[in-house]
């Protein structure tokens, strides 16, 4: 089952893709707008700007940058003008032979002409880093991939040596450590945010070979890259300010990936002991690590194939840890899927394969009495299956409520071994949920079940499938009164390819 676990997530855990899961649709998607590219040269090319070297990282040695002048303030009206009031004089009264003559009508005032408002200054300009990361951000999302392209490409030319880090076809990833370099560095301000989420990204690239040293090339091509793309915005405040968001990125990653180094390899061999073909394209795959492997249940890692090498997709446990040491997988072939199908149509006893780290939050809090609510759609039911086992290695008798979503009855491919699970355990109901209908999606059918039964706002809600589901069924469990600190779910945007 293929995913990645955090208290917000989704995804049917299934398998990989190439398109490296779902993209959020804010700097890498498709904007309406034009971008205005700066001048050329003589033969037509944006001239690159003076590339300012990324200092070694960690140094604490502080760069100048250029005060910025706030906007002279547009001139104030002149309010002490005099102002003239006409006065009418009514001419002197005549006396005929009847009496004195009435007075003329007063003629009408003319209305005064209000005096002019000043016209309020303009806001000072933001010049905080934040603000100058954020204009470069606007300016390159219309041409991302152009950018990521480029940035690539001046990586590989300049540090050749780079290129092995890498997988041989690029589709499928190439913009993945430039995407999380960039959300790292539009979220400077958040602290907290900023150092779990790096803190995970550096023990995670642990795997593909990263070494400290790595960081300064990245970090010198990255600015290469924003500075050719991004001409309107760049400047050496701008410049300034990606280099330091830049050594603070890299040195939480470095920081974190040496810490992890000391308890933990970078990876784990893993022998292939069992593999089980479930239906035409779902395998159930156990491996045995080369040495032990700590995780809990609801976690899930990173798996890398000897076929297609430095390609790693992730995959839920599905149990919990168990006595012998053995994992298993639950791995649905998905199209143009080169991990997935590995493990289906390839792997078998005696293969090889390597296993990143554990990872994930979608586990059991044992301190609590509180019943679990479970949603697994499709190969989403393998790291719900290691809940339940989990529930019962602790002994205690809390209640636990499965649907097990499918499209069809024979894609519950699982089916039996939980309702064995459900005859062993009282406490456990499992309910399978089937939308066989034309275009019947997970996404729908599976919460809208769970509306049926209930009331649920005493339990801790746990869901993993596709992400139409995961989506649609945080929605569902959140207007049924269950608070989103107690549901748990997949990531969505860790998610790789995958499809139901």
């Amino acid at each position: 089952m293929d995913a990645p676990t955090t208290t917000s997530a989704d995804g049917d855990r299934s398998g990989d893709g190439t398109g490296g899961g779902s993209r959020d649709a804010g700097w890498f998607g498709r904007s309406p707008q034009h971008h205005r590219e700066g001048p050329r040269d003589a033969e037509g090319r944006i001239p690159s700007r003076p590339v300012t070297p990324i200092r070694p990282v960690g140094s604490r040695t502080d760069r100048s940058r250029t005060a910025s002048e706030a906007p002279a303030q547009a001139p104030a009206p002149d309010r002490n003008r005099a102002q003239t009031t006409t006065s009418e004089r009514v001419p002197a009264q005549a006396h005929g032979v009847h009496g004195p003559e009435p007075a003329p009508a007063p003629a009408p005032q003319r209305a005064q002409t209000p005096a002019p408002q000043p016209t309020p200054a303009p806001a000072p300009e933001d010049m905080s880093d934040a603000a100058l990361l954020r204009r470069t951000m606007a300016e390159i999302e219309p041409i991302a991939d152009k950018v990521t392209s480029y940035f690539y490409a001046l990586l590989f030319l300049q540090h050749p040596d780079l290129r092995a880090l890498f997988p041989a076809a690029m589709d499928a990833q190439r913009d993945r450590l430039f995407r999380a370099l960039l959300t790292a560095a539009t979220h400077a301000e958040d602290t907290e945010t900023l150092t779990t989420y790096l803190s995970h990204l550096g023990r995670g690239h642990r795997k593909y070979g990263t070494l400290p040293e790595h960081y300064p090339a990245v970090g010198e091509c990255l600015i290469g890259a924003l500075s050719r793309y991004a001409p309107q915005s760049w400047g050496p405040r701008t410049e300034a300010a990606w280099v330091s968001a830049y050594t603070t990125i890299s040195q939480i990653m470095i920081d974190a990936a040496a810490e992890d180094e000391l308890r933990a390899p970078a990876w784990w061999q893993a022998e292939v002991v069992s593999h089980e073909m479930r239906t035409p394209d779902i395998a159930v795959v156990t491996v045995r690590p080369d040495q032990p492997y700590p995780f809990l249940a609801g976690q899930y890692t990173a798996l890398e194939t000897p076929w297609w090498p430095r390609v790693w997709r992730h995959y839920s446990f599905a149990s919990a840890p168990r006595s012998d040491g053995l994992l298993s997988f639950h791995v649905k072939a998905v199209p143009a899927g080169w991990v997935s199908n590995a493990l289906v149509h390839r792997a078998r006893p005696g293969h090889v394969i390597r296993l990143g780290a554990p990872a994930g939050s979608m586990t059991v809090d044992h301190s609590t009495h509180n019943g679990l609510l479970c949603l697994g759609g499709g190969t989403g039911i393998a790291p719900i299956k290691a809940l339940v086992e989990d529930v019962a290695q602790h002994g205690r008798r809390r209640s636990v409520q499965v649907f097990y979503g499918a499209r069809r009855d024979h894609d519950l491919y699982d089916i039996e071994t939980m309702l064995r699970l459900q005859q062993s355990h009282p406490w456990l109901s499992v309910r399978p949920v089937v939308d066989d209908g034309p275009g019947g999606s997970l996404g729908a059918r599976l919460p809208e079940a769970v509306c049926e039964y209930g009331p649920w706002h005493t339990y801790d809600a746990y869901l993993s499938g596709p992400p139409g589901m995961i989506r649609r069924g945080v929605d569902t469990l959140v207007g049924m009164g269950i608070p989103t600190h107690r549901i748990r779910h997949d990531s969505i945007e860790e998610l790789v390819g995958a499809r139901n």
